[in-house]
Order: C-alpha cells, then structure tokens, then sequence
C-alpha cells in the first residue's frame, strides 16, 4: 500500500529538481543566447527549427536530472530518451517558442513535467524574459512564484479571449486558419503567442479565456496542461477524450464545452 507521506516527499522533491532544472535552462537561454544565433536543424518541414541553444538547454537538463534522479526516465523534445527504474518520467521542452527565440520575441519558455503511470504529477513553465516561474504539483494548486492561479470566472464564449497555435506545415496551416476564421465571430478574439506551455500557463493566470491547438506533442503540453488544471480550467481534446496531438483544449468553466463544441464541428481536429 502507498505511504502517503512518502508521495508527499517525493512530490517534493519533484518539484525541487524540476525548478532548478528550468532556472538553470532558463538563464542559459536568456544569457548564453548567441548574436548570431542560426539553425541548427530542421524536423516537420523547413520552417519548423532548431537552434543551438535548443539542443544545449536539452543537455543542461538531461545532466542535472541524471545527477538528482538517476533512476528516472526521460522524454525530451531534441532526441533525449532514457528508460529509467524508478517509475518516473520526465517529459521536457527545453525551448518552447524556438521561432520565437530566434527571432528575438520574448514569448519562449523551457517547459519540465514528471509523470507517473501517465499521470502528470508536477510541472514547471519557465518564462525567464517575462521574469515569471509558473509551478504546479497534482492536488497542491498552480502557482506564479508565490501566488496561487485561478483561471479567470466563466465567461459567455462572445466575450471570450482564446489562443491558439499554427502547425508549421503549410496545408495543415492553411486549415487551422480556416477554423479560425469561422471561430473568431464566435469569440471577442483571438491570440497567436508561439508558445503552447506559455498559452497553457496564461489560462492559469487568467489572462486567456481559452487556448486550443493541434498537433502538441507530449513535450508541449504535460506541464501547462497540469498548471492549467490545477488552477481550476479544465483540458481535453475531442469531447470525451483528453489532450494529445489530436487536438487540445483549456479553458475555464463556462467557455470549455461550448468551444470543445465549435472546434468538434469546425473540425479542428484534422488537417
């Protein structure tokens, strides 16, 4: 039988290792970001990019968590995978918003989750050129530094502002803008940030009504995800099912059904 206070113990020091580990990441990116910063690589089509710095701040975090949890797993965004012992997992995106980053715009974030039988149990977002560390643990509530998140009160979906994200193939784009066209009638407006951990965070913070997007992977989302609902939104995918590359979706009470039910029948969820 689980020892409670164990979990506790182990929760905490989770969330210890995840926020020094993005601190870390965070100021590597921010001080160490090169003038002549370039692309290092190319994944799901030429515009989708990765830079030096991506791979450098994958390999600062993959080396402080050997060192503090040895025996964990880990999936990183930039190639970093290890089966590990212990029954936990780390889920990372060492620089999410990496176009963003290139180009020199501040809404970019390291993003470090620790799961657990497919639980996400902590979360870290961090955003070190908005000076701003966001925090969940499962159970505990979501945090900025040391103030407690709530999403923002249930709003009619009119009145709702709402994100969302752009695949970086052209054809898919080229849907994902034709949802948002018939959308945006819908909502007081929509938002184009860069970073889906960033969105996922805002949510939490209230400063978004509602975020949704297709084609995340595991990286993107596992610590926004978490942060989002532990500041009361609630996340999911296509009705019934929970956020994935399919399609995901945050919102607080109020604004989440009705516009789960627009992206259903405006088809968000395919190219």
């Amino acid at each position: 039988m689980p020892d409670p206070q164990n979990d506790e113990q182990l929760l905490d020091d989770l969330l210890r290792v995840a926020l020094e580990a993005a601190r870390r990441a965070g100021a590597l990116l921010r001080d160490g970001r090169p003038a002549d910063l370039g692309v290092a690589a190319t994944k799901s089509s030429p515009i989708d990019v990765v830079t030096e710095m991506d791979i450098a701040a994958e390999k600062l975090i993959s080396g402080h968590l050997a060192e503090h949890r040895p025996d964990d797993g880990l999936l990183g965004e930039e190639g970093g995978v290890t089966e590990g012992s212990s029954g936990i997992r780390w889920v990372v995106d060492p620089l999410d918003g990496t176009v963003n980053y290139l180009y020199g715009l501040p809404t970019w974030a390291v993003s470090i989750a620790a799961e657990r039988d497919g639980e996400t149990l902590v979360g870290v977002v961090e955003a070190p050129l908005r000076g701003e560390t966001f925090h969940a643990v499962r159970g505990r509530g979501a945090f900025l530094g040391e103030r407690r998140l709530r999403c923002r009160p249930a709003a009619p979906l009119d009145k709702a502002l709402v994100s969302t994200g752009f695949n970086y193939v052209s054809e898919v784009r080229t849907h994902q803008a034709e949802v948002a066209h018939r959308l945006i009638p819908r909502l007081r407006d929509i938002r184009r940030g860069g970073s889906a951990a960033i969105d996922l965070a805002d949510v939490a913070a209230g400063r978004l009504d509602g975020y949704y997007e297709r084609g995340l992977s595991p990286w993107d989302l596992a610590a926004g995800d978490l942060i989002a609902r532990e500041a009361g939104a609630l996340t999911g995918g296509r009705p019934g099912n929970g956020p994935s590359r399919e399609l995901t979706v945050a919102a607080g009470p109020g604004v989440f059904e009705p516009l789960q039910a627009l992206l259903e029948e405006y088809g968000a969820w395919h190219d």
